[in-house]
């Protein structure tokens, strides 16, 4: 297999026939032997019924239906998992990116890197969705030094290998190029087009910036400890007890060599309290360290597959 297309669906039955027939006609152009993968993520209506005539019409196409709603990272896993191809491209079911980008994808692949994901330069969102863009890629630059202009853009190409030690939880779909990055793997961005929402509803709400930011928190966190968390977590326990001791000590150095009194001093308490927090850090340090070990020995999915065609 050449290719393989994945593109999540949760509740797009307007969209599924133009969509696959639009798919269907740029993979044909190119030439490659290709699979398309629908991901039914617990739609509603009738998406999957869409589906179903698209796998009954079309041998190349394959879909998976969830037994719920699991979201696009749950979806993108799984269809990661069930690619075959050398290359793999993503897409949303929305009709707003083109197929027809797709090979600009490819093409830039094949100059040697190993992902490359679209830019949607002229953007055709609402006015707040663009503006939780660009605070979302701002808080990236300042967090995670994040280079790229549309890290969240969908459409995106991938070699395979990228792809099989992927790990894919909460919702690290937005984070997938950096990611990458941070493993070492070179990525590039290419400017596609992009179309207002037709049909349908769109699936982003404003929870989306604070779901957002906290994902990005992990993925901070993941690029800087994530195979030693006890220097996180020890070093902020070290410092907060040495504070507590160093109070302490000034404060039994004005007791013994001024004849102070100190047991009413704010102080105090603040040193003990300083050396309880320090202490506590060190045991999450500890606990985290035991967790990351066992979280890399072996691991869960966290959705249920109904039915595969």
């Amino acid at each position: 297999m050449d290719i393989s297309v994945i593109i999540p669906a949760y509740n797009e039955q307007d969209n599924i026939r133009e969509l696959h027939e639009k798919v269907t006609g740029v993979m044909k152009k190119l030439g490659k032997k290709y699979e398309i993968i629908f991901i039914d993520d617990g739609s509603t209506d009738n998406t999957f019924k869409e589906l179903e005539k698209a796998a009954k019409s079309d041998r190349n196409v394959r879909v998976i239906k969830f037994r719920r709603n699991f979201g696009q990272t749950a979806a993108l896993d799984m269809g990661f998992r069930n690619a075959k191809g050398e290359l793999v491209v993503t897409m949303d079911a929305d009709l707003q990116n083109d197929p027809a980008d797709i090979p600009k994808l490819i093409s830039k692949i094949n100059e040697g890197y190993d992902a490359v994901s679209g830019w949607r330069y002229n953007r055709k969102d609402s006015f707040s969705k663009r503006a939780f863009s660009v605070i979302s890629r701002i808080l990236r630059r300042i967090i995670i030094k994040g280079k790229f202009q549309d890290p969240v853009c969908s459409l995106k190409t991938y070699r395979r290998e990228c792809l099989e030690d992927l790990e894919m939880d909460g919702e690290m779909h937005r984070y997938i190029v950096d990611i990458l990055v941070l493993k070492g793997y070179k990525v590039a961005e290419v400017k596609i087009n992009h179309f207002p929402r037709k049909k349908g509803k769109t699936k982003y709400g404003l929870l989306r910036l604070p779901k957002g930011f906290l994902d990005l928190l992990v993925v901070a966190f993941w690029q800087r400890y994530s195979n030693r968390p006890i220097h996180l977590f020890g070093g902020v326990g070290i410092l907060s007890s040495f504070l507590g001791f160093l109070a302490g000590g000034y404060l039994v150095f004005r007791k013994f060599f001024y004849a102070e009194p100190i047991a009413d001093r704010p102080l105090l308490l603040l040193s003990v309290l300083l050396v309880i927090i320090g202490i506590q850090f060190l045991i999450f340090g500890l606990i985290a360290d035991i967790l990351l070990k066992m979280y890399y020995s072996g691991k869960k999915r966290n959705y249920a597959v109904e039915k595969i065609i």
